[in-house]
C-alpha cells in the first residue's frame, strides 16, 4: 500500500495552542443557527432537522454523480483532494477517483487512486506498485484517518453526517450547478466528527478539545425541489488551518456502472490508511 504523501496536517493544527476561529462556541454560524431558532417559531431547528434528514433519506433512494473537493492545510501547505464518480446508494455500488495535489506546485504529477464499491466491499487500485491488482476491504471495517475524511471516500458516510447536523438554520434560497435549492446551516457534534474515525486520531482531537475548548464544525446542505441534496459542505476553520469539505450531487437518478475486479486480481486488506482512502 501507498505510503501517506501528507502529514496529518489537520491534527497538527487541531493540536496547535493557538488556534482561533472557530473554536469559540458563541461565533459565526453558531450564533446564526441559534439566532435562526429563536426568532421564529415557524423555523424551529426541529423542523429543519427533519427537512435535512428527510432529504438525506430521498438522496439514499436514488444515484448521483459526485463532486467532491476537499481543501485542507496547516497555515503553511495547502492540498486539495478531488473526488469524482457515480454512485448509487439504492444498488450499493459506485465507481470514484481520488487525487491529491498541492496548488502552490502546478504541473506536478499527482498521485491517484482509483475505487470500486460493490456490495459490502470497497476494492482499490490504480497505484503503480500494485502493478494492475486491486486491495480491498469491507465497507463497515474502513475507517476515517483524518478530520472530515469518509472511510474509503464513502458518500454515504458524507450523508450519514449530514443527517446528523443540531443548531440548524434556514440561509434561503440559492443556485448550485444551475439547480435551485433551500441552504440549511447548522453544526456537527463531535460524535458526529469523529464517527468511524481511526482510535488515534480521535484521542488527537479530544486533546485538542481540552486545550482549546469546543470545537465547531459547520455545516451546509443544499435541496432541491425534489428534496433531494445537491451540496453539502463541512467546514472546520481553526485560524489559518483548517479543512473543508463540498461534495456537490447531480444527474440525480443516472444508471451506475461499477463492476468488481476478478477475485484473482484482488488482495483483501485488514486496514487501509493514507491522504487517497482518508
Amino acid at each position: 500500500m501507498q505510503r501517506p504523501l501528507v502529514p496529518l496536517v489537520v491534527a497538527a493544527a487541531l493540536l496547535c495552542a493557538g488556534c482561533s476561529g472557530g473554536s469559540e462556541p458563541g461565533s459565526g454560524a453558531a450564533r446564526a443557527a441559534g439566532k435562526g431558532a429563536k426568532d421564529s417559531g415557524a423555523d424551529a431547528p426541529a423542523d429543519h432537522g427533519a427537512t435535512v434528514r428527510a432529504a438525506v433519506a430521498a438522496t439514499k433512494r436514488s444515484s448521483a454523480r459526485i463532486d467532491e473537493r476537499i481543501e485542507l492545510g496547516d497555515g503553511t501547505t495547502r492540498y486539495v483532494i478531488s473526488i469524482k464518480g457515480d454512485f448509487d446508494w439504492a444498488g450499493g455500488k459506485g465507481r470514484l477517483a481520488v487525487d491529491l495535489r498541492n496548488p502552490a506546485v502546478p504541473g506536478k504529477t499527482s498521485p491517484r487512486m482509483n475505487e470500486i464499491f460493490d456490495g459490502d466491499t470497497v476494492y482499490f487500485g490504480g497505484f503503480a506498485e500494485m502493478e494492475g491488482s486491486w486491495g480491498s476491504i469491507r465497507r463497515d471495517e474502513a475507517e476515517a484517518h483524518y478530520a472530515l475524511r469518509a472511510p474509503m471516500n464513502d458518500p454515504e458516510h458524507v450523508l450519514r453526517q449530514v443527517a446528523q447536523m443540531r443548531r440548524i438554520s434556514k440561509v434561503g434560497k440559492e443556485t448550485v450547478n444551475g439547480v435551485r435549492a433551500v441552504h440549511y446551516r447548522g453544526t456537527l457534534t463531535e460524535k458526529t466528527v469523529t464517527l468511524r474515525m481511526a482510535k488515534d486520531m480521535r484521542a488527537k482531537v479530544a486533546t485538542a478539545r481540552k486545550q482549546i475548548g469546543e470545537l465547531i464544525v459547520y455545516a451546509d446542505a443544499w435541496i432541491d425541489r425534489n428534496g433531494r441534496i445537491v451540496r453539502t459542505r463541512l467546514d472546520w476553520p481553526l485560524g489559518a488551518a483548517g479543512v473543508k469539505a463540498t461534495m456537490d450531487l447531480t444527474d440525480h437518478g443516472k444508471p451506475v456502472r461499477a463492476k468488481a475486479p476478478a477475485p484473482g486480481e484482488v488482495v483483501p486488506m485488514p486496514q487501509v490508511g493514507g491522504p487517497l482512502p482518508g
